[in-house]
């Protein structure tokens, strides 16, 4: 049995949390919003998890010294906006000896840092001297679906593979199969753009298209982001692996999916502002697109899918005449 702490009471955060109590692991739960946790600790439901029963064994507390000391393992799991600020709160407390894995996804806009860079960055603040061991948990995991015991595939991803395989070992049972990968950057990479792409899938929808493009736009999406990544640095295997292609394709596909909505309300006519608002929970996809545009101009690759969001998102343009501009870009060769 393992002593885990994890950092966040959303939606993904507990429910990994219930699957790894019920791995027979001691889990406690932080989070810095207390209502959020006395609902929880009264109810054992979360309310975005509709009829999924949360073990009362898991403890919730507001100290996030007491969520981190004595633990081996501790998870962050709150959304990538905060990632930073929750590491440098947490970076007193955590030591060299730990297992640090976030399944946060998203990349920084300022500094184009992945979410385990941030908190290496914060850590290594706060610890000069020391060296720490980050896993990258990511792949197509809707949290209602694992949450209710169905049938997942993972992927543990770390620059120390003893680290990636304690992870795996932790976290994989009859109901959720991880897999280890050493291209970490590659995995986060894909699990910040898949984001963008599956916005524009939604949008796709909500304009009353077909299935035909929504497979143009997850197969040119994922084209997109291996575009990046390669150009970058990362493995080729990784895109078509779990955290490339099955995690862009439960994104872009999936209604349990945040930025899959937010972009089918957009293609209906609503303004982003109010479809994030209906949506009521932090929307990824927007937040990735600022870097996915620095990155795309700094590595100097052509993304223009990812443009065309960032059109609508932060310009004037319809999804209509995205769509336009898209379908009417110059001639092209797929394997070039």
């Amino acid at each position: 049995m393992a002593k885990i702490g994890v950092l966040g009471a959303g939606t993904w955060g507990i429910a990994l949390a219930r699957m790894l109590c019920l791995n027979g692991h001691s889990v406690t739960v932080w989070s810095a919003v207390k209502k959020e946790l006395d609902g929880l600790e009264k109810t054992n439901k979360h309310p975005n998890l509709s009829g999924v029963d949360i073990p009362k064994e898991i403890e919730y507390t507001s100290s996030i010294e007491k969520a981190i000391t004595g633990k081996e393992l501790i998870m962050f799991s709150v959304a990538s906006p905060y990632i930073r600020a929750t590491a440098a709160r947490a970076a007193e407390y955590i030591t060299g000896e730990q297992v640090i894995v976030d399944v946060a996804k998203g990349i920084e806009a300022d500094t184009l840092m992945t979410m385990s860079a941030i908190i290496e960055d914060e850590l290594k603040k706060a610890h000069p001297e020391s060296s720490f061991k980050i896993v990258a948990l990511s792949g197509p995991t809707h949290a209602e679906e694992v949450a209710r015991d169905l049938p997942t595939a993972i992927v543990s991803s770390s620059k120390d593979e003893s680290a990636a395989e304690y992870v795996q070992e932790l976290f994989m049972n009859t109901c959720m199969r991880v897999y280890t990968n050493s291209d970490m950057l590659g995995v986060e990479l894909c699990g910040a753009l898949k984001n963008i792409i599956a916005l524009a899938a939604g949008m796709s929808g909500g304009l009353g298209y077909g299935d035909n493009t929504k497979a143009a736009l997850i197969t040119r999406g994922m084209a997109e982001i291996m575009r990046l990544g390669l150009a970058i640095g990362c493995n080729e295997q990784t895109f078509l692996g779990l955290a490339g292609i099955g995690d862009l394709i439960v994104t872009a596909t999936s209604m349990h999916s945040r930025n899959n909505r937010c972009g089918y309300r957009i293609g209906q006519g609503l303004s982003v502002d109010q479809a994030i608002g209906e949506v009521g929970m932090v929307v990824e996809g927007i937040n990735a697109i600022p870097a996915a545009m620095r990155l795309a101009e700094k590595y100097g690759v052509e993304m223009p899918i990812v443009t065309m969001i960032n059109a609508v998102v932060n310009s004037d343009i319809t999804p209509e005449d995205a769509v336009y501009k898209l379908m009417t870009r110059d001639k092209k060769s797929e394997t070039v």
